[in-house]
C-alpha cells in the first residue's frame, strides 16, 4: 500500500471513528426522540379530533333537549298536535318556525333540524329543504344511549349541500303519541373541518367506529371497509400497525371511537428527512476529511518530490553547482534536505578521493612494468655467480652476490602488497650492505626499532627510498644514518642523516609528483613512490616531510597509522 493510501485511509479513520460514535449514540437518541415526537403528535391530533367529535355531539345533544318535550319548542309542538282549531294551530305553527329559526341562527355549528315522524315517514318543520331519499336506516349508527341516537359522518341530508356531517335523532317523548322524533344535523363543512384539522394535512386518514367496534366512517374504502370490525377494540388510547399503515385509536365516553390511519411511509418521514440531513452532513464530513488528507499528502508529497529531484540531479562526476530545488518552507524538511545536499558533497568529494587513488594506482602499475625485470632469469644468474665465488673463494663477491639475491627478491615481489617492518627492515640491512661495497668510505648506520613494531604491516618497499636519499646527498667518511622506528599512537618512522642536506627547492623537487614523473630514472622516482604509495593505502591518514639545510643535514619524518592499510593490493 502506497503511502499516499495508507496516510488518506489513517487520517479518514482518525476523522471518522469519532464521528461514528458519536453519531451512533445520536442517531439512538434523536431517533428515540422523533420517534416519540411524531407518535405524541399523532396521539395529541387524533385526542383534539376526539374531542371536537364529542363537543359536536354535545353540542346536538343540547340542541335536541330544547327541541324535546320539555324544551319550550317541544312544548308547542305538542300543543300544536293536540289542537283543532286552524288559527290556533296557525300561530302555534308560526311561533315554531320562528323558535326553529332563532335556535338556527343562535348554533352556527347547526345544520339540517326537522321533526320525523315514523308512523307515517312525513317530515315536518325542517329548516332546510330535505333530499327525496332520506332514510335514517341507511345512516352509520355510532352509539344509542338515553333514547338518543349519533350517526357518524355521512353525506348531509339537506339539498343545498353535499358535505360530511353528523347527525342525532332523540325521541320528543309526547305524553300522547311516541312516533315523533328530531333529527339535528351539524354544520355544513364543520365535520370535514374536524377531521382535516391535523397538523400534518392530508397525511392522516380518519376512522370511525361504532359502539361494537365496526367500521361506521372510513376515509380509506379500499383499505378499511364499513361495517367491517376493526382490529383492535379496547378503550382508551392504543396504537398498532399492519402491513402498509400505522394507526393510532381512542375510544369515547359514549362508545364510538375514532382511529386515525398514517402511512408507514409518511409516519418515517421526518424520521426519513433526519436521515438525510445526517447522510447529507456525513457525506459533507466525508468530503471534508478526504480533502485534508489530500492536502497534508500534498504536504509530505511536494517535499518528497523535491528530495527525489535532488537524488535524480546528482552525478558524482559532474561538477559542483547550484541546486536547483527551492526550500519546502516546512523546517523540518528544509534541514533534511540541507543534510541531503551536504551529504551530496561529500559523496562527491569520496569518488573524487577513489578517482585519485585509481589514478596513482594505475601510475604505480605502469611505473612498476617499466622498471620490473624479469625476476626468474635475475636470479638464477645470481645463484650461478654465488657458486662461483664460493667455489673459488671470492668471500667478498660471495658476500655482495648473496646480499643482492636477497634484496631483489625482496624488492621485486608485488609492490603494492603489505609487508611487516620486520621483514622490511631486513631488506634495508641488505640494501646497506650492498651500498657499504659500492662507496669507498664507510659510514655508520644505526638501526632502531621497537620490539612491539616488528610485526606491524606496512606498504612494501617504504623504508629503503628514505635511506637512498641519505646517501646520494653528501654523506661522506664521518657520516652517520640513524633509522629509529617507535610506536605511540601512530607508527614513527624517522630517518636522520649528517650529511650535506638539501635546500628548500630539492625538496620541493622530491616531493613533486608532477616533476618527478617526468623523469626516466633518478632519486626523485623513489622518493615519489613513497609518496603515492602513502596516498594510495593511507590518504589523509599518512604524513611524510623532509626537514633539511645545506650543510646540516637531513630529517625525513614518516608517520603511518597503526592499524594495517586498506588500500588496493598492486598486481605484479
Amino acid at each position: 500500500m502506497t503511502l499516499k493510501k495508507r496516510i488518506v485511509i489513517l487520517f479518514l479513520l482518525c476523522s471518522m471513528i469519532p464521528f461514528v460514535s458519536i453519531g451512533i449514540i445520536s442517531f439512538y437518541s434523536i431517533d428515540s426522540i422523533l420517534s416519540n415526537k411524531v407518535r405524541k403528535g399523532y396521539e395529541n391530533n387524533l385526542a383534539q379530533v376526539e374531542m371536537s367529535l364529542e363537543n359536536t355531539f354535545s353540542n346536538l345533544n343540547h340542541v335536541s333537549q330544547q327541541l324535546a318535550f320539555e324544551g319550550t319548542i317541544g312544548q308547542q309542538l305538542g300543543q300544536l298536535l293536540s289542537t283543532r282549531e286552524p288559527f290556533e294551530r296557525s300561530q302555534i305553527t308560526e311561533q315554531l318556525k320562528s323558535q326553529l329559526s332563532l335556535v338556527t341562527f343562535t348554533n352556527p355549528n347547526i345544520g339540517l333540524i326537522l321533526y320525523h315522524f315514523t308512523s307515517d315517514k312525513s317530515i315536518k318543520f325542517e329548516n332546510f329543504p330535505v333530499k327525496d331519499d332520506f332514510d335514517l336506516d341507511k345512516l352509520p349508527l355510532l352509539a344509542q344511549y338515553y333514547g338518543i341516537s349519533y350517526y357518524g359522518p355521512h353525506i348531509s341530508n339537506s339539498r343545498l349541500d353535499n358535505q360530511y356531517v353528523l347527525s342525532a335523532l332523540r325521541k320528543v317523548d309526547l305524553p300522547d303519541r311516541d312516533d315523533v322524533y328530531i333529527y339535528i344535523e351539524s354544520g355544513l363543512h364543520l365535520t370535514q373541518n374536524l377531521l382535516d384539522s391535523d397538523q400534518y394535512g392530508n397525511a392522516v386518514s380518519h376512522l370511525i367506529l361504532d359502539n361494537n367496534g365496526r367500521i361506521a366512517y372510513t376515509e380509506l374504502p379500499d383499505q378499511y371497509r364499513r361495517n367491517e370490525i376493526f382490529a383492535d377494540n379496547r378503550g382508551g388510547m392504543m396504537s398498532g400497525s399492519d402491513d402498509a399503515n400505522y394507526w393510532f385509536k381512542i375510544k369515547s365516553a359514549q362508545g364510538w371511537s375514532i382511529v386515525s390511519i398514517v402511512s408507514k411511509t409518511k409516519y418515517d418521514m421526518e424520521i426519513n428527512r433526519w436521515y438525510v440531513q445526517m447522510a447529507v452532513f456525513s457525506l459533507f464530513f466525508v468530503l471534508i476529511a478526504f480533502g485534508l488528507a489530500v492536502l497534508l499528502w500534498k504536504m509530505l508529497y511536494n517535499p518528497l518530490n523535491k528530495f527525489n529531484k535532488e537524488i535524480k540531479q546528482f552525478n558524482p562526476n559532474s561538477p559542483h553547482t547550484q541546486d536547483a530545488t527551492d526550500p519546502t518552507r516546512i523546517p523540518e524538511f528544509d534541514h533534511l534536505l540541507l543534510h541531503l545536499r551536504s551529504m551530496k558533497e561529500q559523496i562527491r568529494d569520496l569518488f573524487r578521493e577513489i578517482e585519485r587513488k585509481e589514478r596513482v594506482r594505475a601510475d604505480l602499475e605502469v611505473e612498476k612494468l617499466l622498471y620490473q625485470i624479469n625476476p626468474h632469469f635475475l636470479m638464477n644468474s645470481l645463484d650461478t655467480v654465488h657458486w662461483l665465488a664460493v667455489m673459488n673463494g671470492q668471500t667478498e663477491i660471495d658476500k655482495l652476490v648473496l646480499a643482492l639475491n636477497k634484496l631483489l627478491h625482496y624488492n621485486l615481489g608485488k609492490l603494492g602488497q603489505t609487508t611487516t617492518i620486520g621483514e622490511e627492515v631486513e631488506a634495508l640491512r641488505q640494501y646497506l650492505i650492498l651500498q657499504q661495497i659500492r662507496y669507498d668510505f664507510q659510514f655508520d648506520v644505526q638501526i632502531l626499532v621497537d620490539e612491539e613494531t616488528m610485526n606491524t604491516m606496512i606498504p612494501r618497499f617504504i623504508l629503503q627510498p628514505l635511506v637512498e636519499n641519505s646517501l646520494y646527498h653528501g654523506l661522506n667518511d664521518d657520516g652517520y644514518i640513524r633509522v629509529q622506528i617507535r610506536k605511540a599512537e601512530q607508527i614513527e618512522i624517522q630517518v636522520q642523516d649528517n650529511g650535506a642536506g638539501m635546500s628548500p627547492e630539492t625538496i620541493r623537487q622530491l616531493l613533486d609528483s608532477e616533476q618527478t614523473a617526468q623523469r626516466k630514472a633518478g632519486l626523485g622516482i623513489g622518493m615519489n613512490y613513497v609518496k603515492r604509495m602513502l596516498a594510495a593505502k593511507y590518504g589523509e591518514a599518512a604524513r611524510l616531510e623532509i626537514q633539511s639545510e645545506p650543510g646540516e643535514g637531513t630529517t625525513i619524518f614518516m608517520l603511518l597509522p597503526a592499524e594495517e592499510p586498506q588500500g588496493t593490493d598492486e598486481i605484479a
